[in-house]
């Protein structure tokens, strides 16, 4: 399989994705403060900056699993704990925005994010359990338990 490829494919999606997130909330920012929204008594000044801030973390995160991607498809090596974990969380925030986009958005927005999730889901696959989680063949010539056995009838 094409691990790398789909690793590297990922890693430029997830960074388009990550520009494209930190612009939405830049605009957003900008609309709630020039019509001096409000929600709930909350200042229009600290919605527009919690909307600009709140988007540059999620930029910072995406661009951090597309950084574990990028890694991944350079070393050819699984991403191991805290970046595995992070890629899985990636795949289910993915998931969940998918499942919301299909009511506010669209099919085309849930087609989006099915994609990255495929693709971060089938990097996770295709690496398997990374360094620590690694089934091992057994012995030091890599049979299941030692070294081979000897054909039948020989001595």
């Amino acid at each position: 399989m094409a691990r790398r490829p789909v690793a590297a494919a990922a890693a430029v999606v997830l960074i388009l994705e990550a520009f494209g997130i930190v612009l939405l909330n830049w605009i957003l920012s900008i609309v709630v403060d020039r019509q001096q929204m409000s929600l709930a008594g909350l200042q229009p000044r600290a919605m527009s900056a919690g909307s600009w801030i709140g988007g540059i973390l999620f930029g910072l995160y995406l661009l951090f699993c597309a950084a574990v991607l990028i890694r991944t498809a350079v070393r050819d090596r699984a991403p191991g704990g805290f970046t595995r974990i992070a890629l899985i969380s990636a795949a289910v925030v993915h998931g969940l925005l998918g499942a919301f986009a299909v009511g506010l958005v669209g099919w085309l927005a849930f087609l989006a994010m099915s994609v990255v999730l495929g693709l971060i889901v089938l990097t996770l696959v295709a690496y398997g359990e990374g360094r620590g989680g690694q089934e091992s063949d057994g012995g030091p010539e890599g049979a299941p338990n030692g070294p081979p056995a000897a054909a039948p009838g020989t001595v």
